[in-house]
């Protein structure tokens, strides 16, 4: 199922974990796999903690010490930068589904991650039975 999401900043990370919970509840898939993708290059996919927002932040200020928005980059677009990022963080990744749930840690969630926005961008989530 294709999800769309409209990005607004620059840089930042969206959690998508309850558009996940909903889809697996419409698939009615008590075991099996949840499978994120994101179809861009300068977006990707994460997991990672969703209680502290400041989590995030520190997650996309580190990246930018690691990999500057304006750096020594030869891409025309000039931006290099998020294409860097969005290989990194990865286009997919995979969720057991256990109990009709995504089975995911305490403070888990799933974070769709925008590296050159703002944007009207989108996802595809995949229920695969166990």
């Amino acid at each position: 199922m294709y999800h769309r999401i409209k990005t607004t900043k620059p840089q930042q990370f969206i959690d998508i974990t309850r558009k996940v919970i909903e889809e697996i509840k419409k698939s009615k898939v008590e075991d099996g796999i949840a499978i994120i993708h994101v179809p861009h290059t300068t977006a990707g996919i994460t997991i990672n903690e969703n209680a502290d927002p400041d989590v995030v932040r520190d997650m996309i200020t580190a990246l930018d010490k690691t990999y500057h928005v304006y750096g020594d980059y030869l891409h025309f677009e000039g931006n290099s930068h998020a294409h860097i990022k969005a290989s990194l963080m990865g286009s997919s990744c995979a969720v057991i589904i256990q109990d009709g749930k995504p089975l995911l840690g305490t403070w888990q969630g799933i974070y769709f991650c925008e590296f050159d926005g703002p944007r009207d961008r989108g996802f595809y989530i995949k229920i695969i039975k166990g």
